[in-house]
C-alpha cells in the first residue's frame, strides 16, 4: 500500500518507500477486494475490528445514534447515500470540465471540445458520455481550493481548517464528511457499516475521522470484502439457538490461541454475530452476481469495478462510499513523471471516468436509486493554466472543477465560472465548507450540529460559514 504522497523539490509526487504492487498503473488487482479470510481473520475483522472499529462498538454507536441525533436536532430517516469519486492527484479543470477553446494553445491544451446536452456548454472532447447526459449532471467550475494540498483531507472533510501538516496533527482533528455522516446518520442497514472506502492507498486517498472517534472511521473495503464468510464450525442453521450459538463460539475461541479473545459478550456482541451472519454484507460484495454486460458498461478497470461495488454497497445500505481508482493517477505534471502529462497521462484515463459516471447515473436511475444517492467527483485541486515544458500542468489551488449528480437535486447546469485562462474564480466561489453543508443538507443532518473533541469542546460540523450550494436545491 502507498503510505502517502511525498512531493519532490520540483513539486511533483513521488512514491513512498512502501510500494503496493499493481498489474498496471491504473488497474490494481481487483481480486484483492474479494479474498476470503480464515478463522483468525474472522476474529480480527468479524468481531475484533473492521478498520480499527469493533463490531460491538459499531453497533453500540448505531444504537446511540438516537441520543446523538436528539442533541443535533434529529437526523432524517430517509435512506440516502453518497458516492464520492476521488480523482487522486488533482484533475485538470481546463482539460476536463472547464475548457478554454479560445485561449492560446499553451493554455487550452491539446484537447478539443464538444457540445453537450446543454446549449452553449462545452466539455472536453474525451467526455462524450458525460456530455450526452449533462442535463442530469451539474458542473461546478468555481471550487475554491486554496486551503487544499496534495492530500484528501481538506476536500473530503469539506473544511478549510482541515489540512495536512508537518507536526503529526494532520487535519487538526477535524473528521471527514463520511465520518460526520456515520456519526449523525449512521448506516441505512444495521448489517452494514455506514462509511466504506474503496482505495489501495489509504493515507493518500481516504480521510478518516480525526478526533471524532475511531468508531466513525471508514471501513477499508479492500479488507472487508470476503470476511463475512463464516469459518468452519459455525453453522447458520443453529444461529436461532442463542445458547447453542454461544457454545459454538466458545468452542471456536478455545480452538484458537489462548491469547485470542472474543469481543465482550454483551448484547452488542450478540448483534455483532448477526452482523456477520446475516449474509447481507457478504452479498453486497458479490460483484460477480452482476451481468457481464453491466460489468463491461462500468469498465473492467479499477475505477469501473469499484464504482459498481459502490453502487452495490449503497443499494445494500451503506451511507457513504469513497472510491479512488489509483493513488495519484491524476497528477499530470509532465511526461517525465510516473503519471505522464496531459496527452500521454490524462487522455487514457478520461474514457474510464466518462464511462463510469454515465453508467452509474443510468444504472442508479433504472433502479430507482438516483434521487436517494448523491454522486460527487472531484480531486484535491486543479492544474495550472499554462502547460509545462514537458506537456503537463502543475498543481493549481486557485480553483478547480467538480461534478455532481443524483440526490434528487436540480441538475442540468453549470455553477460558477473561472476567467478566460482558467487562472482564478470569476463568479460564484464554492468553498470546501459549502461542499460539506451541501452534503449534510442532502443527508438530512442538522447543519448546526456539533461533535465533542477529546478536550470536551463542541466542534461544529460545518465551519467558516459554509452554506449549501443553493443552485442545487432551487
Amino acid at each position: 500500500m502507498m503510505d502517502g504522497l511525498h512531493e519532490s523539490s520540483h513539486g511533483s509526487c513521488t512514491m513512498s518507500s512502501v510500494h503496493h504492487s499493481h498489474p498496471s498503473p491504473f488497474r490494481p488487482a481487483f481480486s484483492d477486494l474479494i479474498r476470503v479470510g480464515g478463522r483468525r481473520w474472522f476474529l480480527q475483522t468479524g468481531l475484533a475490528g473492521l478498520g480499527g472499529l469493533s463490531l460491538p462498538s459499531l453497533l453500540k454507536a448505531e444504537s446511540d445514534l438516537k441520543t446523538g441525533a436528539a442533541l443535533a436536532g434529529g437526523p432524517s430517516t430517509a435512506k440516502k447515500s453518497v458516492i464520492l469519486f476521488w480523482l487522486s492527484g488533482g484533475p485538470s479543470h481546463i482539460d476536463m470540465w472547464d475548457p478554454k477553446p479560445d485561449a492560446p494553445h499553451e493554455i487550452r491544451g491539446p484537447f478539443g471540445t464538444i457540445n453537450t446536452k446543454l446549449p452553449g456548454v462545452q466539455l472536453c472532447e474525451h467526455l462524450p458520455k458525460q456530455a450526452s447526459i449533462l442535463d442530469k449532471l451539474s458542473i461546478i467550475r468555481s471550487v475554491d481550493c486554496r486551503s487544499s494540498n496534495h492530500t484528501p483531507i481538506t476536500l473530503q472533510a469539506g473544511n478549510p481548517l482541515a489540512r495536512r501538516s508537518d507536526n503529526g496533527k494532520d487535519g487538526d482533528g477535524y473528521p471527514s464528511m463520511g465520518s460526520v455522516v456515520a456519526k449523525f446518520k449512521g448506516s441505512n442497514d444495521p448489517n452494514l457499516p455506514a462509511f466504506v472506502g474503496l482505495a489501495e492507498s489509504w493515507v493518500a486517498d481516504v480521510w478518516e475521522s480525526g478526533q471524532m472517534g475511531s468508531e466513525f472511521s471508514p471501513v477499508k473495503g479492500s479488507e472487508l470484502a470476503g470476511r463475512f464468510k463464516l469459518p468452519d464450525g459455525i453453522q447458520l442453521d443453529r444461529l436461532q439457538d442463542r445458547d447453542g450459538l454461544r457454545r459454538q463460539f466458545d468452542k471456536f475461541r478455545r480452538d484458537l490461541d489462548r491469547g485470542e479473545t472474543l469481543a465482550r459478550t454483551d448484547r452488542y456482541t450478540q448483534q455483532a454475530f448477526e452482523y456477520v451472519t446475516s449474509g447481507r454484507a457478504e452479498k453486497a460484495f458479490q460483484v460477480d452476481a452482476e451481468s457481464p454486460q453491466l460489468r463491461d458498461a462500468y469498465g473492467r478497470d479499477s475505477i469501473g469495478e469499484k464504482a459498481l461495488l459502490a453502487r452495490r454497497l449503497v443499494e445494500a445500505g451503506v451511507s457513504y462510499v469513497v472510491v479512488s481508482g489509483a493513488w495519484g493517477y491524476f497528477d499530470h505534471h509532465g511526461d517525465e513523471v510516473k503519471w505522464g502529462g496531459i496527452e500521454k497521462g490524462l487522455k487514457p484515463l478520461l474514457p474510464s471516468v466518462d464511462r463510469v459516471i454515465h453508467t452509474l447515473v443510468t444504472d442508479l436511475e433504472s433502479r430507482g436509486l438516483l434521487d436517494s444517492t448523491l454522486v460527487l467527483m472531484l480531486g484535491e485541486f486543479g492544474r495550472g493554466p499554462v502547460m509545462t515544458k514537458t506537456a503537463g500542468r502543475d498543481h493549481w489551488t486557485n480553483c478547480m472543477s467538480m461534478l455532481v449528480a443524483g440526490g434528487g437535486l436540480k441538475h442540468g447546469q453549470v455553477i460558477g465560472a473561472t476567467d478566460a485562462r482558467g487562472y482564478g474564480i470569476q463568479e460564484r466561489p464554492v468553498t470546501p465548507q459549502d461542499l460539506a453543508a451541501t452534503v449534510f443538507k442532502f443527508m438530512g443532518i442538522d447543519l448546526n450540529a456539533h461533535w465533542t473533541n477529546p478536550q470536551g469542546r463542541p466542534v461544529p460540523i460545518v465551519t467558516e460559514g459554509g452554506k449549501p450550494v443553493y443552485e442545487l436545491f432551487a
